[in-house]
């Protein structure tokens, strides 16, 4: 068996006395593992950095088996990312978050998301609401999507303010007044309302606030989790202006 994929690294773990176990969020193949002799070498440390994109060929007698990785960088972009901080809780967060991903399952939309966000996850002005449509499109790739598209109450698709926490859909200010305190908020920047290059730290919060609730309450609490200590605190740095 054998395939050449691009991927980001997720992580590494070492393997005998020069070899690592490598972590891939591949195009292709999905999240996938495979062995890295001399993963350990001053050249391949370097690398296998996470956040970076690869190339990787895996090779395996039987598909089942771990494999082997051999490698080559595309992008290496972790040597940037490793100056802020906002950047290395995101990576932490993400990794955790595709963890949630059985192996080997493909998730070809989800890679691109990926990528996006990881050649800005140091920019303050990007970051943070890439991260929520990350976050938002993981909980779509595990079946958990959000319609935002229209109001669940009148079919309208103007002035979407609210989102419902029982069914995930939009609703809009009118239908939403009276129940607005049992309701969560929909930050304008996830329909096109907000034409800014950034959006109010008020509606990034929002939008945390709003992927967080449904993380927790389809992906989490099911299997008696918490949200990784690094997600809040990549929260706090991403909204709270620059680092």
């Amino acid at each position: 068996m054998q395939w050449t994929d691009e991927g980001v690294v997720l992580g590494v773990r070492k393997h005998g006395e020069a070899g690592v176990i490598l972590e891939l969020m591949t195009r292709e193949h999905g999240r996938h593992l495979g062995l890295v002799h001399g993963g350990r070498s001053k050249y391949l440390q370097a690398v296998l950095q996470p956040g970076n994109t690869v190339q990787a060929t895996w090779r395996a007698r039987l598909d089942e088996h771990l494999g082997t990785y051999q490698v080559e960088g595309l992008n290496l972009r972790a040597a940037r990312l490793m100056g802020s901080s906002m950047a290395l809780y995101g990576l932490a967060t993400l990794a955790h978050l595709l963890r949630n991903f059985p192996e080997r399952d493909p998730h070809f939309a989800l890679f691109e998301t990926l990528t996006v966000l990881v050649d800005h996850l140091d920019d303050a002005d990007l970051a943070p609401a890439l991260f929520v449509r990350f976050e938002l499109a993981i909980l779509t790739e595990l079946g958990f999507g959000l319609d935002l598209s229209s109001c669940a109450a009148t079919g309208t698709e103007r002035d979407l303010t609210y989102v419902s926490p029982r069914s995930g859909r939009a609703v809009s200010a009118g239908a939403g007044e009276p129940y607005k305190d049992r309701l969560l908020k929909l930050p304008g920047f996830l329909i096109g309302q907000t034409k800014a290059n950034r959006p109010s730290e008020e509606d990034v919060r929002a939008g945390f606030a709003l992927t967080d609730f449904f993380l927790h309450q389809n992906v989490f609490d099911p299997q008696g989790r918490r949200a990784p200590d690094e997600r809040a605190r990549f929260v706090a740095l991403a909204t709270a202006g620059d680092e």
